[in-house]
């Protein structure tokens, strides 16, 4: 069931991912080579609570960690651990959700870890730009299908895959709503688009094949051919003046 949310909900959700975003801001400014993927997820948590709000994910279906974080060929759900020490030159996703006030928000980013290649800038950039095509298709009247067409035409048309297996979602009352937001699909297609749905759009775009594993911890997911991912996702609002980013910082 999809649920449309009216506007004081909407404004609920802004807050709840103005957190998020804050958290994702910090972070990004907190990476550099030798920290430790435990040391974000403590402070992601730290700053989460602070704020008066729970973090998202930690017993989420029992993931054990407020933060994902997956690195280079790791495309999301990667375990923080302390063994795990950021590189010069490591790609590293961070995705993060809170509960605040009784509604969820959602976002992740994909930030570089000091010099990075030139191919992989070109990945986050490519990405990053899938995702703000997706949002722009984020209309009262459209379909689902546009949103995701848009995302899987720009990714392709670089010479990059969108990830299957994952997909985007409806977020509100519950971290993950109706409808499903898949990165690929055909325009015009699916439901129609109404003011108040409020949907988390994330891309996860491989270097190379789309496909990927989960390690044996069951929540790590890698490229099958262990070439770089990224992900980038922002909670949006689908409002009578277009799409709204809520997790904008």
């Amino acid at each position: 069931m999809i649920f449309l949310k009216s506007l004081w909900e909407i404004e609920k959700m802004r807050r709840s991912n103005a957190i998020v975003a804050e958290v994702l801001a910090r972070l990004r400014e907190t990476i550099k080579p030798g920290i430790t993927t435990l040391e974000l997820d403590r402070l992601a948590e730290n700053l989460c609570r602070k704020k008066g709000a729970k973090p998202a994910f930690k017993g989420y279906r029992g993931y054990p960690f407020s933060l994902c974080v997956s690195i280079n060929e790791e495309v999301v759900h990667g375990f923080p651990s302390k063994k795990r020490v950021l590189k010069e030159g490591d790609i590293v996703s961070l995705d993060f959700g809170v509960l605040y006030d009784g509604y969820y928000g959602d976002a992740a980013i994909t930030v570089p870890v000091g010099e990075i290649s030139e191919r992989a800038k070109r990945l986050l950039r490519v990405t990053e730009e899938a995702l703000y095509k997706g949002i722009e298709q984020a209309v009262v009247g459209k379909r689902l299908g546009d949103i995701s067409s848009a995302i899987q035409r720009y990714v392709e048309a670089h010479g990059y895959s969108v990830v299957r297996q994952f997909v985007g979602h409806g977020i509100g009352r519950a971290l993950h709503e109706d409808p499903q937001v898949p990165n690929f699909g055909k325009p015009g297609r699916g439901i129609k688009l109404k003011e108040g749905m409020v949907l988390a759009i994330e891309p996860m775009v491989n270097e190379g094949t789309y496909e990927v594993e989960i390690l044996a911890d069951g929540w790590t997911a890698v490229t099958k051919d262990r070439k770089l991912s990224a992900h980038f996702e922002h909670t949006v609002a689908i409002t009578q003046n277009g799409p709204e980013i809520l997790s904008r910082v």
